[in-house]
């Protein structure tokens, strides 16, 4: 989402770290077990514990590869499947641990995104959900040229990681499941599709004290929690005169947000509103100031009086 409609600008830390590849080569999957696989020790089987990793350091690693520890029992994730997994993340020379998500909670991952690690890409495609993954990275796979200050990994640091795939979803390409007849009084919506939605306030339209949240399309998917990843698409505008501030749909190369839910990284409104949702469902959100970005509004465009106006695909929840 643009920097008009998020409260927070920057993912959290993990998250980025996950996803910000170095752009290497990706490795086909190895059925073999190589020296460097073999010079980690996995211990712990239980999905809701953290496993104890140690790694006889240092480790050697010219290609990326796998080893599935446990196998899941659920369907085999394909090569654009938004997943969501804990990891533990050790760097491959000292054999010092550097991240776990067992301490701060699952991460969503796109496995179709151009910047996710390579050794991602190449490794998890295949796995079946519920399955616990060793992999050993080469640099150029995971944190690239640049390593990564923050987790203490430099240029040349090959990257241990042990993979628990929590679970995974497809992507909807719009809203889909039962329509719901709008109430009188409120905006309507017209859908374009590639472009941005027609928002039409009716004539005398009041601002509202609290959000308003308007199913007009009730999806069929599972209900949204909070911190799960969500992709919605959306155009927002505004209520005093129905003119379109922003829309996914104005960015047709990533035509879709990803955010966490509940988590305060979007504006108060949706964060109450999307919660506790159906996956597939399309939303008509009608938000006071309060619940938007307050008296500062975001200029230039939105007003520190303005009640926004919003239509919501909710796409996924990973």
């Amino acid at each position: 989402m643009s920097r008009r409609v998020t409260t927070t600008l920057s993912a959290a830390a993990l998250a980025c770290a996950l996803v910000l590849s170095g752009c290497g080569e990706e490795s086909a999957p190895s059925a073999n077990t190589s020296a460097a696989l073999s010079a980690i020790t996995v211990e712990g089987t239980d999905a809701k514990t953290a496993p104890t990793v140690k790694v006889d350091a240092p480790v050697t690693v010219t290609k990326t590869e796998s080893k599935v520890l446990t196998e899941g029992t659920g369907e085999a994730i394909t090569k654009d499947d938004l997943v969501s997994i804990q990891a533990i993340i050790l760097n491959g020379t000292d054999g010092k641990q550097a991240h776990s998500t067992w301490e701060t909670g699952p991460v969503g991952l796109d496995l179709g995104a151009q910047d996710l690690f390579g050794s991602f890409k190449s490794q998890l495609p295949g796995k079946k959900i519920g399955s616990r993954v060793l992999i050993t990275s080469t640099p150029a796979d995971a944190f690239g040229e640049q390593g990564n200050p923050d987790l203490a990994m430099k240029a040349d640091d090959p990257v241990v990681f042990v993979v628990d795939v929590v679970g995974a979803t497809k992507v909807l390409a719009q809203a889909e499941g039962t329509a719901v007849p709008p109430k009188a009084g409120l905006p309507t919506v017209t859908m374009n599709e590639g472009k941005p939605a027609t928002i039409t306030v009716p004539k005398g339209a009041k601002a509202p004290a609290k959000t308003v949240v308007q199913p007009l399309i009730t999806g069929k998917g599972a209900e949204v929690k909070a911190g799960q990843t969500v992709r919605v698409a959306y155009t927002g505008a505004l209520l005093k005169d129905g003119s379109v501030f922003d829309s996914s749909a104005s960015r047709p190369e990533q035509p879709y947000f990803d955010f966490a839910a509940g988590q305060g990284q979007v504006i108060s409104g949706w964060d109450k509103s999307i919660v506790g949702q159906k996956v597939g469902s399309r939303l008509l959100l009608v938000i006071p100031p309060a619940e938007g970005y307050g008296e500062a509004g975001s200029p230039p465009k939105i007003a520190g009086t303005d009640t926004l106006v919003f239509v919501v695909d909710i796409l996924a929840a990973y």
